[in-house]
């Protein structure tokens, strides 16, 4: 055998070798970032929502089981102070909550946005903030949890990552959440895609999906 010959040969196992690692360490290339990983994961295992309460912009404090009541739950996470992400996020929300026929609204699915900066945003800020994306206050509502505890056990289970800054800002991850009557997770979707967003809930409302 030639030295040409054994050096491809060698080339060619380190980058068999490498294919099979990269394959198992990405789960057959579904997992390619470390958010994309995290996106996998908890569509794979469709974690429970836990029991949190909300405190909305009307003042009202219920659980979220008493708000969700068997519907499908549409969620986004974000907070008033935040000048980047957040209102393109709300903004977006708003988009996919036109684009579900009027009839399934209220019915079969609510919309629910939740700070995570409940020191700040207490009721009279969140009814300021829903102002600005149409957001009706009933069949959209946005929230706080007061309880520290019940909110990390909530941003940990469905994989939110919200980092202060040290200058009353957050380093956040930011998607749309699709809870189903059951109260798991079904979806996690890019939240930039509106139409695909909307397309994705419009099937399960129409097939009645369960989770």
């Amino acid at each position: 055998m030639t030295k040409n010959r054994r050096t491809m040969i060698s080339v060619t196992l380190i980058l068999l070798f490498g294919f099979v690692l990269f394959y198992q360490g990405t789960d057959g290339f579904r997992a390619f970032t470390q958010e994309s990983a995290r996106t996998y994961e908890l569509l794979k295992n469709k974690p429970e929502f836990p029991s949190v309460t909300l405190q909305d912009s009307n003042n009202r404090t219920y659980t979220f089981e008493e708000f969700s009541e068997g519907k499908y739950v549409f969620i986004t996470f974000m907070y008033t102070n935040c000048g980047t992400v957040c209102p393109q996020l709300e903004k977006n929300m708003s988009e996919v909550y036109d684009l579900i026929p009027s009839e399934y609204i209220g019915e079969d699915i609510v919309f629910l946005s939740i700070s995570f900066d409940p020191t700040r945003d207490d009721p009279e800020t969140l009814t300021k903030y829903r102002s600005y994306f149409g957001s009706d206050g009933e069949t959209w509502r946005m929230a706080r949890i007061n309880n520290q505890e019940e909110q990390d056990k909530l941003l940990e289970r469905l994989g939110v990552v919200v980092i202060p800054d040290g200058q009353g800002n957050f380093q956040h991850n930011s998607a749309f959440y699709l809870i189903g009557q059951q109260g798991h997770l079904l979806e996690m979707m890019d939240y930039t895609k509106i139409i695909k967003a909307s397309d994705t809930v419009i099937s399960y409302l129409n097939n009645k999906v369960e989770d």
